[in-house]
């Protein structure tokens, strides 16, 4: 081959492979072909220690750092008639292939990108003091998704094609590819999942640094798998995902599905929210079902460690249920399932005001069906502002009327 294509093919090699530098967690692999005639000549590189890239050629095993291997399959393009180099990274294939005329460049998208979700999802923060709300839509049945039980017309934003391997992973698909009749239902929650908060994981995502999210009481941690493929697959932007929760079970449950995937950018730690001081700024602080005073733990985490998005789904809310009153109403009190809804109701109308008075606009929606659970609400949050006395003291006063005093705000 030329050097002059030699050199054309090296600039551009170089500039591919050091995507490592800042993409190595996303990094998959590298297929090279040499041709001679009608002779093919092969190696796959993978990732190997400190960043190497190992491969084996001609019956040599070999490994080298990025230039190394730049360095490398230059020397031995002047030896072949054509080369093709892959590039493999999570949502990307791109390719440099040349032969004894030109030197071409190619990107592809590996995954389903398409960020138009099924409905156009509310608009948020938009320069506004609040956020409109978006409500359960009966005439479609549960989740938007075309009777709940069924896959209807929905437009799915986590395709089943291109997230075979996820949704395979998180029990969606079988093993024949196609979605679990017992799991549509919960295939249309993640997606409608994804729909909901895709203003919020937009507007994360404005600039060029990874976006860096955190998971208190992650469990296995579904959603923020879902949330990784979304963000990395289909928006195309880097991202990286920390897990926390007390329970050893769900985090070593969480690694494997992390490993058997191939999402490096995720890391699950064993501990209690209020034990855990962070190394990094995050953007997007995710608390989805953390029981009782685990979402207050996880609200005063954001607020403390100045994170400057979340999105809350609540769960239990025995703190308030026992120990509140509603002076003039003590005949209702004596109904026990209607002061737990009360209760459930007035902690998250509570925590949505404390959120208010630091700082945050907060919207609150019906994230899934009543039918499927009452736990139903998801609260998502923006920092706009400083701290406002004005609204601390209304939520103080709040707090005695109601006899009351919730974990949200002890830091």
């Amino acid at each position: 081959m030329k050097k002059q294509i030699i050199d054309k093919a090296y600039f551009l090699i170089s500039a591919t492979v050091g995507r490592l530098e800042e993409g190595g967690d996303f990094f998959e692999g590298i297929d090279v072909s040499f041709k001679a005639g009608m002779k093919d000549f092969k190696l796959t590189a993978e990732p190997g220690d400190g960043g190497s890239l190992c491969f084996i050629f001609a019956g040599e095993p070999e490994c080298l750092d990025a230039q190394g291997f730049c360095d490398f399959i230059a020397e031995k393009m002047r030896d072949y008639d054509e080369m093709e180099l892959c590039y493999r990274e999570r949502g990307r294939l791109i390719t440099v292939k040349c032969d004894g005329k030109d030197v071409k460049l190619s990107s592809t998208e590996t995954a389903g990108r398409t960020v138009k979700p099924a409905k156009k999802a509310p608009q948020i923060f938009a320069g506004s003091a609040e956020v409109p709300d978006v409500s359960y839509d009966d005439s479609e049945g549960d989740l938007l998704g075309g009777g709940g039980a069924s896959l209807g017309n929905r437009e799915y934003i986590i395709k089943a094609g291109p997230a075979s391997n996820l949704l395979k992973v998180i029990g969606i698909l079988g093993k024949n590819g196609k979605v679990r009749n017992d799991r549509i239902r919960k295939y249309n929650q993640i997606d409608h999942f994804v729909e909901l908060i895709g203003p919020i994981v937009e507007s994360v995502c404005k600039g060029n640094k990874p976006v860096r999210i955190i998971d208190c009481a992650c469990g296995k941690s579904y959603l923020s798998f879902v949330l990784n493929y979304y963000i990395k697959e289909v928006m195309g932007r880097r991202c990286y995902f920390t897990g926390l929760d007390y329970n050893p079970t769900v985090i070593e449950a969480s690694k494997r599905m992390a490993e058997e995937l191939g999402y490096k950018n995720m890391t699950f730690i064993q501990t209690d929210i209020g034990a855990y001081r962070p190394e990094e700024q995050f953007d997007l602080l995710l608390t989805l079902h953390a029981c009782d005073t685990a979402t207050d733990l996880a609200l005063n985490f954001a607020i403390s460690n100045n994170i400057s998005h979340i999105v809350c789904v609540p769960c239990c809310h025995r703190e308030m249920n026992s120990n509140y009153s509603l002076p003039g109403f003590e005949p209702l009190m004596k109904y026990g399932i209607l002061k737990a809804r009360m209760a459930d109701c007035l902690t998250d109308a509570l925590r949505a005001e404390y959120l208010r008075a630091v700082g945050y606009d907060v919207s609150i929606v019906e994230y899934i069906s009543p039918l499927d659970t009452p736990k139903n609400l998801m609260m998502r949050a923006v920092k706009q502002r400083g701290v406002s006395e004005e609204l601390l003291e209304s939520f103080k006063k709040m707090e005695s009327s109601l006899g009351t005093k919730l974990s949200i705000g002890r830091r």
